[in-house]
């Protein structure tokens, strides 16, 4: 009779341990969504048309593309996985056919680490393209977000920028850029004491030089609005988002695409020797996404905070 108690003792035992194992495992692999989102893959899907991991090569996974031209280029730990490292260097693309067709809307998201090379107030600015998208012919491109050293001589600050090219119904080419003011120069100060500017000027201090960012542009072609978004918060000079003053203003695409990472095509081409200004970039970049869509701000913050989370 003792026996049988003890024995049953046991298997009691062994049983509560057995479900508590159960439910510990259960509760480290199932983690809670963020923002409806269980990684960053399912962040609006249905309209991601291209995806750079850059976990150790630099394939686009939708497609498969592999780059035809890579200069400079390792590969570093990043924020999630591996990230590619540019030492004055580039990945140069074929055409990718899913982005030959517009919405007429985009979003361009990115993790980057960006180096301020300007350390002289009179010294040369320069631009580092981290990713275009531009037709067949070089040039600045149709969309692109770029890092910059403007008038910036501090090792930590750098302007972030993102821009896009389009034409009008009428058929005239327009376009303009996003801008991070990372202080109030002088100019804007006017600028905002006259009553009849009703758009104000603003500055948004981002101290991101040297450490990851998450940088993520957004061109809505159904306002003609863009924005700029670091680390899920809106850090473009109010005074530049709207374009062609509200009204529609969809982008329209070359038929054939030229996407490029660290670099304008135009120097690619070396068709911009004459620019010095325009230079390959040193630094680090990490999972480009591009959506034919313009993300709304709580998708935006999802995606940092899931990426940020390796998920």
């Amino acid at each position: 009779m003792k026996t049988n108690k003890i024995f049953i003792s046991a298997l009691a035992l062994t049983g509560v341990f057995a479900m508590m194992t159960s439910c510990s495992k259960d509760s480290s692999s199932s983690l809670p969504p963020i923002g409806g989102y269980n990684s960053a893959s399912e962040v609006s899907a249905s309209a991601l048309k291209a995806y750079w991991p850059l976990d150790g090569n630099g394939k686009e996974s939708i497609s498969a593309t592999n780059p035809s031209a890579t200069v400079g280029a390792t590969y570093v730990t990043g924020v999630k996985g591996q990230a590619l490292s540019l030492a004055d260097g580039y990945l140069d693309f074929p055409s990718i056919a899913a982005l030959s067709t517009s919405s007429g809307s985009i979003t361009v998201s990115c993790w980057a680490k960006l180096y301020n090379t300007k350390l002289v107030a009179g010294g040369e600015s320069h631009i580092s393209e981290i990713f275009n998208i531009s037709g067949s012919t070089p040039g600045n491109g149709y969309i692109g977000v770029l890092g910059e050293t403007h008038n910036l001589t501090t090792v930590d600050t750098i302007q972030v920028k993102g821009h896009f090219e389009t034409k009008k119904d009428d058929g005239t080419q327009a376009g303009g850029d996003a801008v991070n003011q990372t202080k109030m120069e002088q100019w804007m100060i006017d600028d905002n004491a006259n009553p009849a500017n009703l758009i104000k000027h603003a500055a948004f201090a981002n101290k991101v030089a040297g450490q990851w960012a998450h940088i993520v542009y957004v061109y809505d072609g159904a306002a003609g609005k863009n924005t700029l978004w670091v680390n899920g918060v809106k850090i473009s000079n109010p005074v530049w988002e709207v374009r062609n003053n509200g009204l529609p203003l969809p982008l329209v695409y070359a038929t054939t695409t030229h996407p490029t990472i660290g670099a304008r095509s135009n120097f690619i081409a070396g068709l911009a020797a004459g620019d010095t200004w325009n230079k390959a970039m040193t630094g680090q970049i990490d999972e480009i996404r591009v959506w034919d869509k313009a993300l709304v701000q709580s998708d935006i913050n999802a995606l940092y905070e899931l990426e940020l989370a390796g998920r």
